[in-house]
């Protein structure tokens, strides 16, 4: 989701190359596997790279926060030196108080758990390789993570 990447720019893609589905945190949403799924049934797609990146926003807040700050009201929130402090007037909804927001608290243990998640999905073929890495923004380089690409081997 994270508009300073581009990933096809970061894996030496060329248009048409790969299906790029973003999401925040880049996780292993219902939405995201749909996708996959699609990708797969529908146009082929063989192989599927999980890729979170450093320096990401969903590392910045928690579940608790999101519904928090949601409950208070639906304006933009702010970000300060003590963290997030919602600055809009209600209502808010406490509509959120049941969603997984997906955070991260440590990035090569999520790419672990989403490749994990979506290989144990009933609707994603064992034969598709999935692997896992984490886009490093400052050095530009790709990182595997072993425990998520075995998590996700055929």
């Amino acid at each position: 989701m994270d508009a300073r990447l581009d990933p096809a720019k970061f894996a030496g893609l060329s248009e048409g190359d790969a299906h790029v589905i973003r999401n925040a945190g880049g996780r292993a949403s219902d939405d995201a596997i749909r996708s996959l799924v699609i990708s797969h049934k529908l146009l082929g797609t063989k192989e599927w790279f999980v890729i979170h990146h450093t320096d990401c926003g969903m590392e910045a807040f928690t579940n608790e926060v999101m519904r928090g700050l949601l409950n208070q009201s639906l304006a933009p929130a702010e970000v300060g030196p003590d963290g997030w402090k919602d600055v809009g007037e209600g209502p808010g909804s406490d509509a959120g108080d049941e969603i997984e927001w997906l955070t991260i608290n440590d990035q090569a243990g999520s790419v672990t758990e989403d490749v994990a998640t979506i290989r144990a999905h009933p609707l994603v073929p064992k034969d598709v390789a999935i692997y896992g890495y984490i886009y490093d923004v400052k050095s530009g380089r790709l990182i595997e993570v072993p425990e998520a690409t075995e998590a996700g081997k055929v």
